[in-house]
């Protein structure tokens, strides 16, 4: 791939200057919001709070892209919502709002026709509207049940035409509103893994034991009358760097670990004649299968162990994992 030409030294720094300034704008753009968490955005979080219905997000062009992602956070964070297109909702998209919605339009100016048009459509349908605008004296500012001031003093923009600062304080107030819901909602971890089963988070938080640990011949283990070089053959065969030990029931006696070979070796045991119940850890930790995997990994953690072993309520074995399944389901 060729390389774009070299820029002179004092380009450089005019870009630098030129990222610095829209930087500082915009955070000042943010910090100029802390003031603006008042009684309407209480009013705003109680109308979106005791919503029947769905939260519906509208604004046009860029106020649009900000709002469709405002409406993608509010849904994940266990408040229901989804954008429309003002413009589509002229054209029978309207339709999708109920009376037991809430409405949250975004507009800069706060003169955005394709939203002043069917507000009063809005207001008949008895629907609350909660306006995100920048124009506080504003058709939408004085017509929405309530306002939220998201004004900026000036674009980042150098030409103060681009929508800079005004987006990204806007994404802010929304984001500020989701995460008052998630609160007040008592929203949780494991809430939130529901609604991103696909993510890490979800991974971490919905896969159990049971579905990551290895069973029936995979799990390692031998009986109890094996001799320890039997029980090092199906270590190797098995390769989770141990041995269960069981009764012809299958019931749990004991585990053997690479550690506990090392430490056997060090003594010169003779692997060939020692049975295994004279070298094995006797009654070892357990857990059940129904453990949520992050649990688990959390006890091999504290514990510094590399391997779990699982039983059911009656002590039979039902399964074993190690550090290395862990890893592949992505709990690590």
């Amino acid at each position: 791939m060729s390389q774009p030409p070299d820029i002179a030294p004092q380009e450089k720094q005019k870009l630098k200057d030129l990222g610095l300034a829209v930087i500082q704008n915009e955070a000042a753009a943010v910090s100029a919001l802390a003031n603006r968490i008042d009684d309407n955005f209480v009013l705003a979080c109680n109308y979106m709070l005791h919503c029947k219905g769905r939260i519906v997000v509208t604004g046009m062009g860029k106020s649009g892209h900000i709002g469709d992602k405002i409406a993608a956070t509010l849904a994940s964070t266990g408040s229901p919502a989804f954008f429309v297109h003002p413009g589509e909702a002229q054209h029978g998209d309207l339709g999708m709002i109920t009376p037991s919605d809430v409405v949250l339009a975004l507009s800069n100016s706060g003169e955005t026709s394709e939203i002043v048009t069917i507000m009063p459509l809005i207001k008949r349908l008895g629907v609350p509207l909660i306006a995100l605008c920048g124009g506080v004296n504003s058709t939408m500012a004085c017509e929405a049940d309530v306002f939220i001031d998201v004004s900026v003093a000036e674009e980042a923009c150098p030409l103060n035409l681009a929508p800079t600062s005004s987006t990204t304080a806007a994404l802010a107030m929304g984001d500020a509103l989701s995460i008052a819901l998630l609160e007040a909602r008592g929203f949780t971890e494991e809430d939130f893994a529901r609604s991103h089963p696909g993510g890490s988070l979800g991974r971490r938080l919905l896969l159990h034991i049971n579905d990551i640990m290895h069973k029936g011949d995979e799990i390692p283990s031998v009986l109890e009358s094996a001799t320890l070089s039997e029980a090092l053959v199906e270590m190797s065969k098995k390769g989770l760097g141990m041995t269960t030990i069981v009764n012809d029931k299958r019931q749990l006696k004991g585990v053997f670990t690479d550690g506990d070979l090392r430490r056997t070796l060090d003594l010169g045991t003779d692997v060939h004649e020692t049975g295994i119940r004279e070298v094995m850890t006797a009654e070892p930790f357990t857990v059940p299968s129904h453990l949520i995997a992050a649990e688990g990994l959390k006890v091999m953690q504290d514990r510094e162990i590399n391997a779990l072993i699982i039983v059911d309520e009656d002590q039979l074995l039902v399964g074993a994992l190690n550090m290395h399944d862990m890893l592949r389901a992505g709990v690590v």
